[in-house]
């Protein structure tokens, strides 16, 4: 049955009310993979795009969100992570009283396996992947299943808590890869398509748009990464962590991440151009480091500076109504040592104009670990400039850029 213009764009539009709701992040679940056909050799992903013969006559007729998945959905994995975990002892048990009756008797800690599907997508045509930390982190084994049934032993390769982003690999040759979009060029209403493994159904397809960019992780709800979301409507679900969220080309935009409990319609990806850059630190040191400054900082507004200015504690005033300022100033840390101070409002990092704390914060990370870094504030209504010299973010410390 063929549709007019007008009905498809109504159906394609009633296919972009989507909703998940679940908790941040990725519920494990098993299920039984199905096999489907062999995919066929592609260039890898910094290669020219090609697309793959279609296996549909030409009389299918696809619309652009079956086409795209066509494309891409050979190189979505199903990833199976498995964990020893210990099973506490009970706490009447912790009791230094009762350690003397049993000594060696007391009971022990229980290993238990601790099993996990998420979601991943290839990079390379050799065996390099993606997917979020929190799939793998702390995985004694992990199996890779391609679409076409195939699996493989995967080596994680790096994690990096911090953007939640993860490297892996297997040995093989001749994969399919996705191919690479901007997410800087989004704009909110655009479609957005997800594919993964949502509680263990392989393969899913969810349609939505792009809700809206830029979301802090404060606003999403893991204020302890450094990224700036993508947020969408199309369905997301525990599983879903690690897939890919595609444009309506077919391009990767972002990696498909965390959900907000008990809402629907409220998604989160991590930026390609994050995910990526973190991937090539993974598979090239292992490792990744985040530049670190030392700063707690806050947007202004009429009611941030009405409360700062009537807290005595503070220990400083404010006049004005907008800016970044800073509230506080990590001992001995790189922004202590250039001469950074609490009451400073942040007007320039680097080149760069800010208006925001995730402005500032964005602007931190994409600088480098002991490079030289420009900052402009005000300080008691004067322009200073200082230069701050980033230094690695040390893994004890809280969310500060």
């Amino acid at each position: 049955m063929s549709l007019s213009l007008k009905q498809l764009t109504l159906y394609l539009t009633l296919l972009g009310i989507g909703g998940g709701a679940g908790v941040l992040g990725s519920r494990y679940l098993m299920a039984e993979q199905e096999v489907v056909r062999q995919p066929e050799v592609v260039p890898a992903v910094l290669q020219p795009f090609s697309p793959r013969p279609s296996a549909r006559p030409p009389e299918a007729n696809l619309n652009f969100i079956a086409e795209a998945v066509e494309q891409v959905g050979p190189s979505v994995v199903r990833i199976d992570a498995a964990r020893q975990v210990s099973k506490d002892v009970p706490e009447p048990f912790r009791n230094p009283f009762f350690r003397r009756f049993f000594g060696n008797e007391m009971p022990v800690p229980e290993q238990q396996i601790e099993r996990g599907t998420g979601s991943g997508f290839i990079l390379s045509s050799d065996g390099h992947m993606i997917t979020n930390a929190h799939v793998v982190s702390g995985a004694d084994v992990v199996k890779v299943t391609l679409k076409d049934g195939r699996t493989f032993e995967g080596r994680v390769v790096g994690v990096d808590p911090v953007t939640d982003v993860a490297a892996i690999e297997i040995e093989a040759k001749g994969l399919p890869t996705v191919r690479l979009g901007k997410s800087e060029n989004l704009i909110p209403g655009e479609w957005a398509i997800a594919i993964g493994n949502p509680l263990g159904l392989d393969n899913t397809v969810t349609v939505g748009i792009i809700s809206a960019l830029g979301r802090s992780s404060s606003q999403v709800g893991v204020p302890e990464k450094r990224v700036s979301f993508i947020q969408t409507d199309a369905a997301i679900n525990p599983g879903n962590s690690g897939g890919p969220l595609l444009n309506a080309r077919g391009e990767v935009i972002g990696m498909n991440t965390a959900i907000r409990a008990g809402a629907q319609g409220l998604g989160f990806a991590i930026p390609i151009e994050t995910a990526q850059r973190i991937a090539n630190q993974l598979f090239s040191k292992g490792r990744v480091e985040h530049p670190y400054l030392g700063i707690k900082m806050v947007t202004l507004t009429p009611d941030v500076r009405k409360e700062i200015n009537e807290d005595d504690e503070i220990g400083f005033k404010v006049n004005q109504d907008s800016g970044v300022l800073i509230v506080q100033v990590v001992k001995d840390s790189p922004a202590n040592k250039a001469g950074l101070q609490p009451g400073d409002i942040i007007q320039k990092v680097g080149t760069k104009s800010v208006k925001s704390a995730a402005e500032v914060q964005a602007e931190v990370e994409a600088s480098e670990v002991g490079r030289k870094l420009d900052i402009e504030v005000t300080r008691q209504d004067k322009s200073e400039r200082l230069q701050v010299v980033p230094g690695a973010f040390p893994t004890e410390a809280e969310d500060n850029p």
